[in-house]
């Protein structure tokens, strides 16, 4: 599998944006679900996810703040992300979902939210 490629983060106050993206091999892309992962000090959580057909998914403390979506021309995958608050801050990550343990993770994206 080949390295995905996040960008996008930053350094935002609460309550502002940012829009992460992430750039996938198509072999990767094209058949699988993909998702977006971040991992503050401790585990890494899955945050949202969208099927090869579009269809999405939320965990509750992002729901209607984030939004995921994919371009399946150029194998990318975005996520918008608007009404930050500090909890949102992680290393941001995108992967095929599910990922399993054989899965290549990319260096992720820093999001910082603090005043």
């Amino acid at each position: 599998q080949v390295q995905p490629v996040e960008s996008g983060g930053g350094l935002v106050q609460p309550g502002g944006s940012l829009r992460l993206s992430c750039a996938a091999s198509r072999s990767t892309f094209s058949s699988n679900a993909m998702g977006w992962y971040r991992q503050a000090p401790g585990k890494r959580e899955l945050v949202a996810t969208i099927t090869t057909r579009g269809v999405t998914s939320y965990i509750d403390s992002v729901k209607g703040r984030f939004t995921i979506s994919r371009d399946n021309v150029r194998n990318t995958v975005h996520l918008q992300m608007n009404s930050l608050k500090p909890e949102d801050t992680a290393v941001y990550y995108c992967n095929t979902e599910p990922a399993g343990p054989s899965n290549t993770w990319g260096q992720g994206t820093q999001v910082t939210v603090s005043s």
